[in-house]
């Protein structure tokens, strides 16, 4: 290790990933902006060189220690190019040096991609608004007064806050309990290389949100009840026995106090059993929404939170090599995903300063899965969902968007350029 420069612990939640990231899981996920105007790259590149000095943890490559990996500070610098690769391929290469994160372009579209050991959605998003709105700056000449509406400093962006936040708990229990459960597992005819399938699909904010009034309940709840309908109409009656478990990343920033742009976040598995529905979605919604607000309790949430430091705070997982823990880890991260059917993180309304909404159509987000994973944001009037699967075909996304337009939500699809057909 050079000793002229920083070097990181990853942050507990990071610990994980490298140890996970494997065939088509490959832990990366992405960011886009629609403008309203093409891209211009060379402006692009300028941003992005700014942008990167107020996010220096970013700028940094993985190593692998004795008995854990770390992040150490690099002299590379990102080259922005138009995009002519699949979506989401690997960042992190054993034994490579390399960045973390890609930025790139494709007509008007800019993609921000990152390995989920420097960030989760939300604090890339810090990144990524930061990096459009220093481009539209560049293009339109705004004032560079303009900052992003949650800015916070240099420091609050670095901190860990898992650590910040620890208190003693038995976390590790947490762990084993979601690793107990049998869950509904998805199917469908693999990619033969494992790349990545995206879908698209957008819907009015407003119409969604009235959807979710007349059922008396949230957006978040809503997303997730539809989302376990379109998997239960893929289901025969012999899988209807097993239950529909939907795991939900949880943004612990809502919960503690901090500006972190690392990973802060814990997960939720909300549990269905398919006997209970009855064909109205209010057989699901209620339920569902039981489960969110029990697993969303400041207690829950807690042993949440404390679930991942856990990892760092025990005594006999610290003493163990890494490639050991590489292999326990991995092991147990299969034997997790037997209790979960799919994911879907909602990373909600991504608001910008009024003086650059004009100049953007929409945002959507995107994670790899082993299996597939959904996720949720909104921007202006447009709620973008963002599905990410090994599968050839979409048959639970469909689903989900058919039952939209069942209640007159008009949807606006798009897949990436090997999916030739999406139906």
């Amino acid at each position: 290790m050079s000793n002229n420069k920083n070097w990181y612990k990853l942050d507990n939640a990071a610990k994980i990933v490298p140890s996970t990231a494997k065939g088509a899981n490959t832990r990366v996920f992405r960011l886009t902006c629609e403008l309203n105007e093409e891209v211009d790259g060379d402006i692009l590149q300028a941003a992005v060189d700014e942008t990167i000095e107020e996010f220096p943890f970013f700028n940094c490559v993985l190593h692998r220690g004795i008995f854990w990996y770390y992040l150490e500070d690099s002299d590379l610098r990102p080259v922005v190019e138009e995009e002519h690769s699949p979506a989401c391929l690997p960042l992190y290469i054993p034994g490579h040096k390399n960045l973390l994160y890609r930025v790139n372009y494709f007509e008007k579209r800019i993609n921000l991609e990152m390995f989920h050991v420097l960030a989760d959605g939300t604090g890339a998003f810090m990144f990524f608004k930061s990096l459009v709105i220093r481009y539209l700056q560049k293009v339109h000449n705004l004032n560079e007064d303009i900052k992003p509406i949650d800015e916070f400093s240099i420091e609050e962006k670095n901190v860990d806050a898992f650590t910040d936040n620890y208190s003693k708990e038995k976390g590790l229990k947490q762990l084993k309990e979601m690793s107990s459960v049998k869950a509904y597992q998805l199917t469908g005819e693999l990619d033969d290389n494992l790349l990545p399938h995206l879908l698209e699909g957008t819907v009015s904010s407003s119409k969604f949100l009235g959807l979710a009034h007349e059922y008396d309940t949230t957006v978040g709840v809503l997303c997730v009840a539809l989302y376990i309908k379109a998997v239960i109409q893929t289901m025969n009656r012999t899988q209807r026995k097993k239950h529909v478990v939907v795991s939900v990343p949880v943004n612990l920033r809502q919960f503690y106090e901090s500006g972190t742009a690392r990973n802060f976040f814990g997960v939720i598995n909300i549990d269905y059993d398919p006997a209970d529905y009855d064909g109205n979605l209010k057989s699901i919604i209620d339920p569902v929404d039981k489960d969110f607000k029990e697993k969303l309790s400041s207690e829950n949430i807690e042993k949440t939170m404390n679930s991942y430091s856990a990892l760092e705070h025990n005594l006999a997982i610290k003493m163990v090599p890494l490639p050991i823990k590489d292999f326990t880890i991995g092991r147990f991260d299969r034997a997790a995903k037997k209790g979960v059917t799919t994911s879907m993180s909602n990373l909600g309304r991504i608001s910008m300063p009024k003086e650059v909404e004009e100049y953007i159509d929409r945002f959507s987000a995107f994670m790899t899965a082993a299996s597939q994973q959904v996720c949720v944001c909104s921007f202006k009037d447009k709620m973008t969902f963002g599905e990410v699967s090994p599968y050839k075909t979409h048959r639970v996304m469909l689903n989900f968007f058919r039952c939209l337009s069942e209640v007159g939500i008009e949807v606006e699809l798009g897949s990436n350029d090997y999916d030739e057909e999406i139906e």
